[in-house]
């Protein structure tokens, strides 16, 4: 049985983070970005947010980290929404079964990332983004969606993260350049990988991820009934990228054991998504052997066990 008692969720979300606490493997953070490599992987933090509007919230929820690649999510809806189908044409919708920053397969599939959630297929939707946009503008836009998602104006870039990022990126640089020849991206390259280092570099708690996600979480809606952020079919189609692609090489696993749309990013974040249930945002910054996080991956597979919550599930 599906579990809504919110005093209920409230002692699962505390159980749940007790767990996390006393964990002795916490994975390894990202060093091979600079300013993350300082990153106390001691912090976990749990949130969900109901379709009321409740958060329920545990840990270190309210302690801002980089989102890294859950910002592809946000610049996807943003790219449909300037371009809609007509994006499809140079990003695919397949899992890649290679790592994120994998080569690989560009040159086998002549320059057509599989997915927009691998590197390749995020520097080219930022490509589309800046179609219309110089980047500062590009940002700006990417930034003021999620503000509005989150109902909350205090989420920024962090700078150092973006400058660590720009500094350490020669295989996202290589991505770009092979695309850029086979004509996938269309702006030069520096401009592209500059607006993608500082979208990935949005600075957020848990806590604010959570509502950000309800649009999600609510079939394109801020809550059922509520303010619309995105058409319901192109929620849906969201959705279902994140639940096959959302976590690189480790997606049939993570679909495998918590059955729940989500996407990680190598700050440690992942955002989930129990549709018509709530919106959910777990951090802890040590990751696992594939880039995501070791301790939110199991917190979640705990959450979806408890609640019932499963995509998968006969009552969900």
């Amino acid at each position: 049985m599906s579990v809504t008692d919110p005093e209920r969720l409230r002692e699962i979300v505390e159980e749940i983070c007790d767990a996390m606490t006393a964990e002795t493997e916490r994975g390894r953070v990202a060093d091979y970005i600079p300013q993350l490599a300082d990153v106390d992987p001691d912090q976990f933090a749990l949130a969900l947010v109901l379709p009321d509007g409740a958060v329920i919230a545990d840990g270190d929820a309210d302690t801002r980290f980089s989102i890294q690649s859950v910002s592809k999510v946000f610049a996807l809806a943003v790219a449909l929404g300037r371009v809609g189908d007509a994006l499809w044409n140079r990003v695919g919708r397949e899992p890649s079964g290679d790592p994120f920053n994998s080569i690989v397969q560009l040159e086998h599939e002549r320059g057509i990332p599989r997915n927009p959630f691998i590197n390749a297929g995020a520097i080219a939707v930022t490509d589309a983004i800046l179609a219309r946009s110089e980047p500062r503008e590009a940002l700006g836009q990417i930034l003021q969606f999620v503000r509005f998602l989150a109902g909350d104006d205090d989420i920024a870039i962090d700078p150092a993260v973006a400058k660590s990022e720009t500094a350490s990126g020669w295989r996202n640089a290589a991505l770009a350049n092979f695309m850029r020849d086979f004509g996938t991206i269309q702006r030069h390259p520096d401009k592209v990988l500059g607006t993608y280092f500082h979208q990935c570099a949005i600075a957020m708690t848990a806590r604010q991820l959570a509502h950000a996600g309800r649009f999600l979480a609510f079939d394109g809606s801020l809550s059922p009934g509520g303010s619309r952020a995105i058409a319901p079919r192109m929620a849906r189609q969201i959705n279902a990228l994140m639940l096959t692609c959302g976590h690189y090489d480790g997606s049939g696993e993570f679909a495998f054991r918590v059955g729940l749309p989500g996407k990680s990013g190598v700050g440690g974040g992942i955002l989930a998504v129990a549709p018509g249930r709530a919106a959910i945002a777990c951090w802890s910054p040590g990751l696992n052997a594939v880039g995501n996080s070791h301790l939110a991956s199991i917190a979640l597979e705990m959450l979806a066990d408890r609640t019932g919550w499963s995509v998968f599930a006969a009552n969900s």
